[in-house]
């Protein structure tokens, strides 16, 4: 095979690389935690209040790190414990009673990458036997401003953009690495 014909070869095997490279199905980014449970749960409606709050996470959770809050319809924080840590699950305890009303819940958590996580989301107490907390409409909590399906830099659409324009600069060396040294070859 003549030098031309090697650099030919080299570069559709490259080609064909970087195609694989861009067509492969997007992953998540593997590194960020995601919430993925919660109780009381996003949206329910309780006959009775909860005592604690209880969220799942798909990664370890660091104690120093973990930040969880309760508020009522008024963005009032409601007294709870500090979060307690055991593996992937935070839980705060409620320290008083809940009246009749619609809670958020709000969240921050560090990915083992150290990207911050954060979301919230709402539950509704709607106890019969109990007084209703405010006559507000309910509104996000004062301490987050996303949803768990919108938290911020909590998206699994894919991967990130510095990780696509990572793998295509990487492929672009390589190819510029490969076409110098075809020619150094075909220059000695």
């Amino acid at each position: 095979m003549t030098t031309a014909g090697k650099a030919r070869s080299a570069a559709a095997a490259l080609a064909a690389v970087l195609t694989a490279l861009l067509l492969a199905p997007a992953t998540p980014a593997a590194a960020h935690n995601a919430l993925q449970s919660a109780t009381p749960a996003q949206d329910a409606r309780l006959t009775a209040a909860p005592t604690s709050v209880t969220l799942r996470f798909r990664q370890r959770l660091n104690p120093e790190f973990t930040t969880i809050v309760l508020s009522d319809a008024d963005r009032r924080k409601v007294p709870t414990g500090a979060p307690a840590v055991a593996g992937t699950a935070g839980t705060v305890t409620v320290d008083q009673p809940l009246a009749n009303g619609t809670y958020t819940v709000a969240y921050r958590v560090v990915s083992a990458d150290g990207h911050p996580v954060q979301g919230s989301y709402r539950f509704t107490v709607a106890d019969p036997a109990a007084p209703t907390a405010s006559t507000t409409p309910a509104t996000a909590g004062a301490d987050a401003s996303a949803s768990p399906a919108s938290a911020a830099g909590d998206g699994d659409d894919g991967p990130p953009v510095a990780l696509v324009a990572g793998a295509v600069a990487g492929a672009l060396a390589v190819a510029g690495a490969g076409v110098l040294l075809s020619r150094r070859r075909r220059a000695s």
